[in-house]
């Protein structure tokens, strides 16, 4: 056995396999470092497409206008799929169309769009490859606003003045082209149905062309404050007491008053044309003495709204015999009288029945003239804001009265701008009349100055 181990082929043998071993262990490490680190000699290739991806354009902002361009196409990758996942995750690459060029002419032309900062080991492929953009000046003018809305969304009987806009103009910047199609600047004012109140809103602008298609431009400020003045007609009357049902037996009555004597109706105009008074039925067959009752006003059909919902009626009564009340007339013989006498008699009876209740007058000067309702953007000056009045009663009453119980108003609210001459609405206190030299007043309208 020694012999064969210290033998020369012996040590030849062992010395190959250590080199066989040596081999197979060095090359088994160099493929497992390659594999570790993607250096593969024969890498996966695949193909990834990218939805979506932004483009971006290149060119002089300030003195062009570029229309045309999509805002997104897709992009296909191909390349080792390590490469291709590392691409569609982090997306940093960028697609764009390169017209920056200052001698770039104006007009439609074909670009094709190209990409940046891609791992040069992929090939990509754009779809769509190229689009056809239109090149203009830009172009930036000042319009001024046509503010709109749908007047059927008016309630009945309720009227709008014409809308107004702040501000008044905007500047509008675009391709030349579009700034000359440019025939209505409208800001739409958005209002539900069933408008009956005054409306102060924000409205977008458009720019439109004479066919009304919306334009692709750029306006500044892109919103306008909208105001829109709403009101109704409206119609002062007075208020009719009528008296229904039967007296209890015994009592009568004397007076019947209501106070306020007048209610302010609103409606359209050819309604309240045909109201000269509104009724109040009061029922007078429960009545046992005076009584003071509220009522309710009941407001005519073809009226949206009245200013009193309810009145305040004062009932006067007196009490009489039941049976001289019902009694017949008894009927005795008399001497005829003679022709003279009956002439007396007639003269007498006449005497009576005209001398007149003890009325008596005072007149108070200065007062004021109130204008109600003006408008936030007008004034309203009256030719002259105070006048004299004459009241008619009984003394007693007449006393009493002060000029802070006498009100003199103007309603201005339905004025537009001019001069107009306007019914005074006077306010006394119950059981005098009252007298006016003129019983109108002359009042300008016009519009505030804007502030700057």
């Amino acid at each position: 056995m020694d012999k064969f181990t210290n033998s020369a082929w012996f040590m030849r043998i062992v010395a190959f396999a250590l080199a066989a071993l040596l081999f197979i262990s060095i090359n088994f490490e160099m493929e497992s470092d390659k594999k570790s680190l993607g250096l593969s000699t024969a890498p996966e290739i695949s193909t990834e497409t990218i939805e979506n991806v932004p483009v971006e354009v290149y060119y002089d902002r300030e003195n062009l206008v570029v229309s045309g361009v999509p805002e997104a196409v897709d992009v296909t990758l191909k390349g080792a799929k390590s490469l291709l996942i590392n691409a569609k995750n982090q997306r940093d690459f960028k697609v764009y169309v390169d017209l920056s060029d200052p001698a770039i002419s104006m007009g439609d032309r074909t670009v094709t769009f190209k990409i940046s900062d891609l791992n040069e080991k992929l090939v990509a492929t754009i779809d769509p490859e190229y689009a056809e953009v239109n090149v203009q000046e830009r172009v930036t003018k000042e319009f001024p606003v046509e503010a709109e809305y749908n007047s059927s969304l008016l309630e009945e009987g309720y009227t709008a003045g014409q809308p107004t806009v702040s501000p008044k103009t905007v500047k509008i910047t675009g391709a030349k082209d579009a700034i000359e199609q440019i025939s209505y600047v409208k800001a739409n004012l958005e209002i539900s149905k069933g408008l009956n109140e005054t409306v102060n809103s924000k409205a977008t602008v458009k720019a439109l062309d004479r066919d009304l298609n919306k334009l692709d431009v750029t306006i500044e400020p892109s919103t306008v404050s909208v105001s829109l003045e709403v009101s109704i007609p409206s119609k002062t009357v007075s208020i009719a007491p009528k008296q229904t049902g039967k007296t209890k037996d015994g009592i009568r009555i004397t007076s019947i008053s209501v106070d306020p004597k007048e209610v302010t109706l609103f409606g359209s105009e050819t309604s309240l044309e045909k109201i000269d008074e509104v009724v109040l039925p009061v029922n007078i067959s429960k009545i046992d003495g005076d009584t003071e009752l509220e009522l309710d006003l009941d407001k005519p059909e073809s009226v949206q709204k009245m200013s009193l919902g309810k009145a305040k009626v004062k009932i006067r009564t007196e009490k009489v015999d039941v049976d001289e009340e019902n009694a017949e007339p008894v009927v005795e013989e008399e001497e005829p009288e003679t022709e003279q006498k009956q002439e007396e008699q007639v003269v007498e009876e006449e005497a009576e029945e005209d001398e007149p209740a003890a009325i008596e007058s005072k007149t108070f000067n200065n007062i004021q003239i109130v204008p109600v309702g003006i408008q936030d953007d007008q004034n309203a000056e009256l030719e002259s804001d105070v006048t004299s009045i004459t009241l008619l009663g009984e003394a007693d009453d007449l006393k009493k009265i002060t000029k802070d119980d006498i009100n003199l108003t103007v309603d201005v609210s339905n004025l537009d701008e001019g001069t107009h001459d306007v019914d005074l609405a006077v306010t006394v206190p119950e059981g005098v009349e009252w007298e006016l030299d003129s019983k109108t007043v002359s009042v300008t309208i016009s519009q505030k100055d804007e502030e700057t």
